[in-house]
């Protein structure tokens, strides 16, 4: 590994081997998401809990301020929408020329396996690894589900995963399931868990991520169950620690109580 590629992953992930990446790129197909009609607002009680931002080019440019002390990925993939036939017809969207332009520590592109679009896809995916690579920049693999939720087990995550690792992906990133050791212990390079959709409570998000951790994930790439509490930064003070401090579930919910009681500053979510 050249140095270029160790000092991008040396923002990402942390001396301790472990990430906390925060993604916002949620209105590349769905919109003006909840809690994120405007994300410059939404990072700024929770952006400093977090090692990376997850984001596409038009945010990025439009309304992260270019002084952010944080490394940014770079989402690259995109062309469809919640209202459209498959979420899975993907595509790259961005050239290797704006991801350097943009100063992108790293990039992000989804992959679906098992859809009818997986080969299209995992090429997506193959095409973007042999133009980053060329310039040191790490690849992120996302293994999607679109809206088939069910695939989230381990033996089709852990398929997806492997899959995404052979093709070239540095770091992969994935729903947690049940025996989440066995998507990890078949993967090669480290694995970051997603959020998927919004958690009935915060306590719900401290014991996946905490399982996750346990697991052998290296840490997260969570977004709605962050921004979309009424609690953003009491929750992302909570999965700090179990990332960076190996605090475990009681810990994170001791301190998501204490901040959210006010005993550090509100924390409440702005209306």
């Amino acid at each position: 590994m050249d140095w270029g590629m160790k000092n991008r992953l040396s923002q990402l992930i942390q001396p301790d081997g472990h990430c906390f990446f925060l993604p916002i790129d949620h209105g590349y197909f769905q919109g003006p998401t909840s809690c994120l009609e405007k994300p410059q607002e939404t990072i700024k009680p929770i952006i400093g809990y977090c090692d990376a931002l997850f984001v596409t080019r038009g945010v990025l440019r439009s309304v992260i301020p270019a002084d952010l002390n944080k490394p940014i990925i770079l989402r690259v993939s995109g062309g469809t929408s919640m209202v459209g036939k498959d979420l899975a017809n993907e595509d790259v969207t961005t050239s290797i020329e704006e991801i350097i332009r943009l100063n992108a520590s790293a990039v992000g592109v989804s992959v679906f396996v098992g859809s009818e679009y997986e080969h299209q896809t995992l090429m997506n995916l193959s095409k973007l690894v042999n133009s980053c690579e060329n310039y040191g920049i790490p690849v992120m693999a996302v293994t999607a589900v679109g809206k088939e939720l069910e695939k989230r087990d381990a033996r089709y995550l852990a398929l997806s995963c492997r899959i995404a690792a052979e093709l070239g992906a540095r770091v992969v990133k994935t729903y947690w399931c049940e025996n989440f050791e066995k998507v990890v212990c078949g993967c090669p390079v480290p694995v970051v868990m997603a959020g998927g959709p919004k958690c009935e409570t915060e306590k719900e998000v401290f014991e996946f991520v905490y399982d996750g951790m346990q697991k052998g994930a290296i840490g997260i790439n969570l977004g709605r169950n962050v921004w979309q509490s009424e609690h953003p930064q009491a929750v992302a003070a909570g999965l700090q620690a179990i990332i960076h401090k190996g605090a475990d579930v009681k810990k994170a919910s001791e301190i998501f109580q204490e901040l959210k009681n006010g005993r550090k500053g509100s924390t409440k979510r702005k209306k």
